[in-house]
């Protein structure tokens, strides 16, 4: 049915009716279809913007599982780095300290990729930090993993070599003192007994009778025979492993330069030459380049109660003889 439209005639104070053409009538239903286009349309946007599209919802579904596995990947990272900053500790406090092997420097096995551009292109994802801080937390784990495979790879080396290793290794007493009554000083900060100043004496003195047999303390090969400064006719015996043994102030020499020796052969006799108060021995230890105190290197000769007992004589109220 058509509709009627009446215009309010003031001169008659009535109302008058009014006849559309066509195009008026064209016009007011283009008005009235746009604007109930209109409202249907931002009804939409509204419910779009408060509900979301069908594609979006699966969009956030489909991020909120990926947070939940990077957040579950994160979280099983962190317990593969715990458990691998165990093995690290056994490896540096157990397996290297066996075998006599330097630790891996902490600079070394915790390196990582921090400061870097490697993860530049992860920066416009969603939830970039998550991502890029799990990437390289594997990224460390990898590194890491790799660092304690060569580890291991080293500490199985040394561990086939390990009986040769036992017989290089110093663990004897230069001359036999089975009484311990040869021990005469002991390795530290001492009196000099010429000067009578304090100083530090970087081995331990035995004193014997002139041409005391001496002895290697491990196999190894002689690389120094002759005299130096202050020590006199001297030996050096490279045992290889980083060790060497220094006997000085010897009487004669009972061995040849180069030659391989075995722990317990004769190689001089005892004497006092160079700088000495009376016939001794005057023997080093020096491990890596580091002289340390030969006492920690007599376990094949001494029991505990010995081990005791040769402290409080080499004390010997801090006095020397070289």
């Amino acid at each position: 049915m058509r509709k009627v439209y009446y215009i309010y005639n003031p001169q008659t104070e009535t109302y008058d009716r009014v006849n559309l053409t066509w195009r008026q009538r064209l016009v007011n239903f283009l008005r009235r279809l746009f604007i109930d286009l209109g409202f249907v349309g931002a009804g939409l946007i509204a419910l779009l913007i408060i509900f979301g599209s069908p594609s979006e919802k699966e969009l956030r579904k489909e991020n909120s599982r990926l947070k939940a596995q990077y957040d579950l990947l994160d979280a099983r990272l962190d317990e593969a780095l715990g458990v691998l900053q165990d093995i690290q500790q056994r490896d540096d406090n157990l397996y290297r300290v066996i075998f006599q092997a330097d630790r891996i420097p902490e600079a070394i096995r915790s390196a990582g990729y921090s400061g870097t551009s490697r993860y530049e292109q992860l920066m416009d994802m969603a939830n970039a930090e998550l991502v890029i801080n799990t990437t390289n937390k594997l990224d460390v784990l990898t590194k890491q993993l790799y660092i304690q495979s060569n580890s291991f790879d080293d500490v199985l080396a040394l561990c086939k070599s390990h009986d040769e290793m036992l017989k290089c290794v110093p663990a004897i007493q230069p001359i036999s003192n089975k009484d311990l009554k040869k021990t005469a000083s002991g390795y530290g900060t001492r009196i000099d007994p010429i000067y009578g100043t304090t100083r530090f004496h970087s081995g331990m003195d035995f004193s014997a009778n002139p041409g005391t047999d001496i002895y290697a303390t491990g196999d190894g090969t002689v690389v120094k025979m002759g005299w130096q400064t202050g020590y006199g006719r001297t030996i050096v015996i490279d045992h290889g492993f980083g060790y060497q043994t220094l006997y000085a102030h010897l009487k004669d020499f009972r061995t040849k330069l180069g030659k391989r020796v075995v722990r317990g052969e004769v190689i001089g006799g005892v004497g006092s030459t160079g700088k000495s108060t009376g016939p001794h021995l005057h023997y080093e230890v020096h491990v890596k380049g580091q002289v340390v105190n030969p006492m920690n290197y007599y376990f094949m000769d001494l029991s505990a109660e010995d081990y005791d007992r040769m402290i409080q004589i080499a004390e010997n109220n801090g006095k020397m003889m070289d």
